[in-house]
């Protein structure tokens, strides 16, 4: 692909995965309630849900998708109700307990979660069947172009979503003794909430 269609590509992605959605309210919250490291898989999980789109796009699968849209339902409740629980875990834990941050779940559940939450949102790969046919022939893609297209969407995610989650992890430093604990697991569980709603009323 030339340059200029990759900075096209690159430019409409940062502008839209900018926009504040389930993704971000999902890191914050995540990042609030269990540390910036702990949120990486998550992150990772919304990346590898925006290349599975990117994928079906490009190869054309964007008809087969929209009509088995009775899948996107149960991945997007499946994700909600994950996020609800999280949010759950985050209301019921006990601020003193140092030694494992307040909602946190293993990396595979925080992947998962993250995942759930791009495929169970249609905007994603609608997005991406919007914008891809204006920028590239998808008849004549090229599997290095499809390369080069996956590798900036994991750039460009992770250059969005990264200061997102670091500046959340960093406001939970403020939150040191157990009162203030407390009202932080409060914050980061209604975001969660708030993260399963927008998922949960998409459609």
């Amino acid at each position: 692909m030339d340059w200029t269609s990759l900075i096209t590509f690159a430019a409409a992605l940062a502008l839209a995965a900018s926009i504040p959605g389930p993704g971000i309210a999902a890191i914050v919250a995540r990042a609030l309630g269990a540390g910036f490291r702990r949120t990486l898989p998550m992150m990772l999980g919304l990346i590898v849900g925006d290349l599975i789109f990117l994928s079906a796009a490009a190869l054309g699968l964007g008809v087969i998708a929209a009509t088995f849209g009775g899948v996107f339902t149960v991945i997007r409740w499946a994700g909600a109700a994950y996020l609800v629980y999280l949010a759950l875990r985050l209301f019921m834990a006990r601020p003193d307990a140092a030694a494992l941050p307040p909602g946190t779940t293993s990396g595979a559940g925080a992947f998962f979660a993250g995942l759930f939450v791009t495929l169970g949102n249609p905007k994603v790969i609608l997005f991406y069947l919007a914008l891809l046919p204006t920028i590239v022939d998808l008849g004549g893609l090229t599997l290095l172009g499809f390369a080069e297209m996956a590798a900036i969407v994991f750039v460009v995610l992770v250059v969005v979503l990264a200061p997102y989650a670091a500046l959340a992890a960093r406001a939970r430093g403020f939150f040191a003794n157990s009162r203030a604990r407390r009202i932080l697991n409060r914050i980061a569980g209604a975001a969660m909430i708030g993260a399963a709603a927008a998922i949960a009323t998409r459609g």
